[in-house]
């Protein structure tokens, strides 16, 4: 590992901390006033972890495994699906002419997304790490519940209506999403 190669996050946080994100990024959270050759004390002084969770994520990906996703990775893609899922669901529910009531983003361990009888909104915040028209079939798929609130045949040809092919949508998360979602270790 060459230091020079790590990206260095300064915050107003009070202690510094390492990650490796899934991309094997190196990354040094310090507080905004800790002095660069203390930076480089600690990088040097955890050398040996930080070269043992490198291999272990260049392991991961010639093995086809994804690293989990860290609490800040996490918080990433929730702030990621604020900013676009909610337009999304906007513009939709106009097509659909549904409406809904709020919309909250997760990180959940086993759903893209659901609606309430009260036609409050979840989404799962790892839908950002899947194709667009795969979050636009689970947005869709979500406002359809406000019109039938089960999987009937009615349900689909709602669905179906507004995205003629989101069997491939379907097909994408039967084939992807387990990986996606086992990535989630904690919920934030």
């Amino acid at each position: 590992m060459d230091i020079s190669q790590v990206r260095i996050a300064r915050s107003h946080r009070r202690t510094a901390a390492i990650q490796i994100t899934p991309q094997g990024e190196v990354v040094f959270r310090a507080p905004l006033t800790m002095p660069r050759r203390e930076i480089t004390r600690i990088l040097e002084e955890r050398r040996d972890w930080i070269d043992r969770k490198l291999s272990a994520v260049r392991e991961d990906a010639a093995a086809g495994r994804a690293a989990p996703l860290s609490r800040e990775d996490l918080v990433a893609l929730a702030r990621q699906a604020k900013e676009i899922l909610p337009p999304l669901a906007e513009a939709y529910a106009a097509r659909m002419g549904v409406t809904y009531s709020r919309i909250t983003i997760r990180c959940q361990k086993t759903r893209w997304g659901s609606c309430s009888a009260k036609g409050n909104l979840n989404f799962n915040c790892l839908l950002m790490l899947s194709p667009p028209q795969v979050q636009t079939y689970v947005v869709v798929h979500e406002l359809a519940h406000r019109k039938h609130m089960d999987h009937s045949p009615a349900f689909w040809a709602e669905v179906e209506a507004v995205l003629p092919d989101y069997r491939d949508s379907v097909r994408w998360l039967k084939t992807n999403g387990g990986k996606l979602l086992s990535r989630a270790r904690q919920e934030i």
